[in-house]
C-alpha cells in the first residue's frame, strides 16, 4: 500500500479505523511477520520539512505498529515571531516521499482552518513552571502552543474502532513517537499525558545526528557553511562532558561553557546539567566532585541567525 495524503480529521478517522480493522482481520496482512503488533496505531507528530531524523522516528513507529500516521502541520500557536512562522519551510512533496519510503500509511496535513475552525483557540494547555524554563524562557508561550496542538493531534489521531487491547507487557495500542532531541518538549508531553490521563503511550526515539555530530534539525538548512562549522562546538561540548561523566570525573562545566563561547558566531543561551526525568538542575555539585548517577545536559545557542538546541544523556 502506498502512502495516502489526508487533509481532514473526518477522513483521517475513517481511513485509519478501516485499515486497522482490515489488517487485524487479515492477521496482520501487509504488516509483516514479527515485530509489528496487529491492531496498534502510531502517530508521529511533525511540523514538516522532514529530514533523516524524522525518518528514524517514522521507521521506529512502522517497525512496531500495524498502522502509522505522520502529521505535518506548522502550528502557528508555537511561533512568537510571525517572520519565523512565515519562513518555516513547507516541503509537502518531499515530506510525502520520505514518509512513503519508510512505510508510513497516512500523512495527515491539515490546514490551519481544519485544526482551529473557530480561529485562535480560547482554551489551551498550559505547560506550567517547566514551560517557562530553558526554551520557554527564550520563547514565551512556545510550549503552551506546542502542547495544545499535540493534545489536539492525539485526540483527532485516535480512531473510533479497530484497536486491540493492551499487550502482555501492558503496552497501549495507541502510541505517539517523539525525538529525544527536543528533550524539554518530550518531558512536557509525557507530563501532560500522565497528568490528564491521555490513553496513549509516548515512545521516545534517540537523537539522530549527521556524520559530523550535529543534531539533525529542520533549521540546519539555514546555516551557512561557516556557521555550520561553528555549530559543531555544541556537540563537542556535550561530548566533553560525557567523557568526563563516563570516567566519573568532575564535569568541569565551566570549561564546556568556555569552549562554546570560544567558537566564532556562537551566542550561548544556556548549558545546564539537569535531572533527566524532571529537568530540574541537579542539586549536587558535579562541577567539583566526581560525577555519579544519571543526568542530562541541555544546551541552546544562536549560531548566526539560527537558534539550535541539543542534549546529551550522562551516566
Amino acid at each position: 500500500m502506498s502512502i495516502e495524503l489526508v487533509r481532514t480529521i473526518a477522513e483521517l478517522k475513517a481511513k485509519t479505523s478501516a485499515l486497522l480493522v482490515s489488517r487485524a482481520g487479515a492477521g496482520g496482512g501487509e504488516v509483516g511477520s514479527g515485530a509489528r503488533a496487529v491492531g496498534t496505531l502510531a502517530l508521529v507528530p511533525t511540523m514538516g520539512a522532514l529530514h533523516h531524523g524524522h525518518a528514524q522516528l517514522a521507521a521506529a513507529a512502522v517497525a512496531e505498529n500495524s498502522v502509522v500516521v505522520a502529521s505535518v502541520f506548522v502550528n502557528p500557536l508555537q511561533f512568537g515571531d510571525a517572520t519565523d512562522l512565515a519562513r518555516y519551510p513547507r516541503t509537502t512533496d518531499a515530506d510525502l516521499a520520505l514518509l512513503e519510503k519508510v512505510g508510513v500509511d497516512f500523512m495527515f496535513a491539515p490546514t490551519v482552518e481544519q485544526m482551529y475552525p473557530s480561529g485562535e483557540p480560547m482554551v489551551r494547555i498550559t505547560a506550567g513552571k517547566l514551560g517557562n524554563m530553558y526554551e520557554g524562557a527564550s520563547r514565551p508561550g512556545h510550549f503552551d502552543g506546542a502542547l495544545t496542538v499535540v493534545a489536539k493531534l492525539l485526540h483527532v489521531g485516535m480512531p473510533g474502532r479497530g484497536l486491540a487491547a493492551p499487550d502482555a507487557a501492558g503496552r497501549l495500542p495507541y502510541r505517539a513517537y517523539f525525538g529525544q532531541k527536543d528533550a524539554q518538549q518530550l518531558t512536557l508531553v509525557r507530563k501532560m499525558v500522565a497528568d490528564l490521563n491521555f490513553p496513549v503511550e509516548i515512545v521516545p526515539v534517540p537523537t539522530v545526528r549527521d556524520a559530523d555530530g550535529l543534531a539533525s534539525s529542520s533549521r540546519n538548512r539555514f546555516l551557512s557553511e561557516q556557521e555550520r562549522e561553528s555549530a559543531l562546538v555544541l556537540f563537542r561540548a556535550l561530548a566533553f562532558l560525557k567523557r568526563r561523566a563516563d570516567a566519573h570525573e568532575p564535569l568541569d562545566i565551566d570549561s564546556a561553557v568556555d569552549l562554546v563561547r570560544s567558537a566564532p558566531g556562537v551566542d550561548l543561551d544556556y548549558l545546564e546539567v539537569v535531572d533527566p526525568a524532571t529537568l530540574e538542575v541537579r542539586g549536587e555539585n558535579c562541577q567539583d566532585t566526581p560525577f555519579t548517577g544519571e543526568a542530562l545536559v541541555l544546551i541552546a545557542a544562536k549560531v548566526g541567525p539560527v537558534r539550535l538546541i541539543d542534549n546529551m544523556p550522562l551516566g
